[in-house]
């Protein structure tokens, strides 16, 4: 997916909004917004979304002197989700149907997303997703929502890769996985991480931090784009990704990389901007388990 007009105004907030959290001056801040500004014609290109998002985080990093501004915040979000654990266990293990709800609360743990949403609105959100009164939760159609064909695949499939998004989002992914175990205790599940920092993308530490090496092998797929981009990736991951019986795909910035790769895909996500919505044929705030055939 290239990066389109409308993307270029969330680039902006989102180097504010990270600016600010780093606790850069106000006079940094426009030096900042000068660089990126300077880069425009990265914008304009045919580049896709991540790729840009690395070259903006990158300019954050070097006027942050760090190289992971959200290191304290994924930390935080990681300890906060795995308090939510047990309640949301027990709900999957009475629910008439547990995969279906393992997927749907997989898909809103998707709400803990420092780039595309404001972080003051993910305590409610998330509160929100406790309370079941989330408009997240809505009767969607096939088209967005194929419950049937995922739930037909994790039953068969011997083998699953399964694509992170963010840290804390991953104690959602937990319970997905094990509740996939629990259907289909043959399967090998793969989780792969960034390799880098870049945004609050999950890393191998918030795996290991939520536990979710107890259900799946956790590897690297090499790349520290916010979205995976088959060409920065290790051969190790594209073997898997190739290989495996079902990938598994979580979140925005991996849909922006992989929507029309070459093998069938299951994203996992909230649509969070009009482009993407438009893209799916469905709204902002759709909460889409979408399945893209074999092309």
């Amino acid at each position: 997916m290239r990066t389109f007009l409308d993307c270029i105004p969330c680039f902006y907030r989102q180097a504010l909004e990270a600016s600010r959290l780093a606790g850069l001056t106000e006079t940094t801040q426009k030096q900042l917004i000068l660089e990126l500004s300077q880069n425009i014609e990265m914008f304009l290109s045919d580049t896709a979304p991540p790729e840009v998002a690395r070259m903006v985080y990158d300019i954050i990093n070097k006027h942050a002197n760090t190289q992971d501004i959200y290191q304290k915040v994924k930390k935080q979000c990681n300890e906060f989700a795995l308090t939510l654990y047990p309640e949301l266990k027990k709900r999957i293990k009475e629910a008439d149907n547990s995969l279906l709800l393992a997927a749907e609360l997989a898909i809103a743990g998707n709400i803990i997303d420092y780039g595309a949403k404001n972080s003051l609105d993910i305590d409610d959100e998330v509160n929100n997703i406790l309370n079941e009164s989330s408009e997240l939760f809505q009767i969607a159609n096939k088209k967005i929502f194929d419950f049937v064909a995922f739930q037909n695949k994790t039953h068969q499939a011997k083998s699953i890769l399964y694509l992170a998004d963010n840290a804390g989002e991953v104690v959602f992914d937990k319970l997905l996985i094990e509740t996939i175990k629990q259907v289909n205790n043959k399967v090998d599940i793969y989780y792969a991480v960034k390799a880098k920092p870049i945004i609050n993308d999950a890393l191998i530490e918030d795996a290991m931090q939520c536990g979710i090496d107890q259900f799946a092998a956790v590897l690297s797929s090499g790349s520290s784009l916010s979205g995976t981009i088959l060409p920065y990736c290790t051969q190790e991951f594209l073997d898997l990704f190739y290989k495996a019986d079902m990938v598994i795909s979580k979140g925005q910035g991996n849909f922006e990389g992989l929507h029309d790769a070459a093998r069938d895909i299951f994203f996992l996500f909230i649509a969070k901007c009009p482009i993407i919505a438009n893209m799916v044929q469905g709204k902002i705030g759709n909460m889409l388990l979408f399945y893209k055939p074999t092309k």
